[in-house]
């Protein structure tokens, strides 16, 4: 009989695995070691594309497992490097078109950038942004009206079958797939004796309440997370570092916890 996996973790990148400024992951070696001792599963979940996930999952000798793309708006199958059909985005886009421009003036997304431009809002180089241009589900942008005007652009994009979501740097929109759709397609599929969630911005927040624990990683570029459900219990936890400072703290107290029963 094939073995339990013991603990199968959840993780957002930017701002949370991968630093918000230097886009390393270095601080978090040692856990990532550490789960790969005890034989734990580790999928990424993050508003990247797909190819930009299977540069950064390689990196992290991680390909064993899927990965959540696009804010849950696709997966990246195990060892795939690719995603043959990039239908939704230009579906999206056609969408985005008809949004009267009075209401839309205010969202300029990746596809109204060139790669320069995405390379500039994001911090990445021309290779990274090359990479984070081609979208298959998803369109991430940036919004420059007032709050109000941001209401009225949400609900009309609400007429069209899009949702908005807020993530560490940009508003992204979709069909409105989850990255707790994605994870509890996976939860059912490796069926772990624990799960885990770590991230720090909105877009996380139904996965940090779908794990057996969340954490919120602290990422001082950002407002902070309202209370969660949790919370009071020990559920979600918050950690007091940043980044892969932050990950790295607490998968490895989350382990000793596991290992002292």
């Amino acid at each position: 009989m094939t073995p339990l996996l013991p603990l199968l973790v959840f993780s957002d990148l930017d701002g949370t695995l991968i630093d918000h400024d230097s886009y390393g992951w270095e601080a978090a070696h040692p856990a990532l070691a550490r789960l790969r001792e005890i034989g734990a599963g580790v999928i990424l979940a993050s508003s990247k594309t797909a190819t930009e996930m299977q540069v950064i999952r390689a990196a992290m000798d991680l390909g064993r497992w899927p990965a959540i793309v696009e804010n849950g708006a696709g997966v990246l199958q195990a060892g795939q490097g690719e995603l043959a059909e990039r239908g939704d985005y230009a579906r999206l886009r056609a969408a985005l078109a008809r949004v009267p421009e009075p209401v839309r003036q205010g969202f300029r997304g990746f596809g109204d950038m060139s790669v320069a431009e995405i390379a500039e809002v994001t911090g990445l180089g021309p290779d990274a942004a090359e990479r984070a241009a081609k979208r298959g589900f998803s369109e991430p942008g940036l919004w420059r009206g007032n709050a109000a005007e941001r209401a009225a652009f949400i609900a009309a994009l609400g007429r069209e079958g899009i949702a908005a979501r807020e993530g560490g740097r940009f508003l992204t929109l979709s069909f409105g797939q989850t990255k707790a759709d994605r994870m509890a397609e996976m939860i059912a599929a490796f069926r772990p004796q624990r799960t885990v969630a770590l991230g720090d911005a909105p877009n996380d927040v139904e996965m940090l309440e779908a794990a057996d624990i969340g954490v919120v990683i602290a990422n001082p570029h950002r407002a902070v997370l309202p209370p969660l459900a949790g919370e009071g219990s020990g559920a979600i936890r918050r950690s007091t570092r940043p980044g892969p400072e932050g990950w790295n703290e607490e998968i490895l107290r989350l382990i000793a916890e596991i290992d002292n029963g």
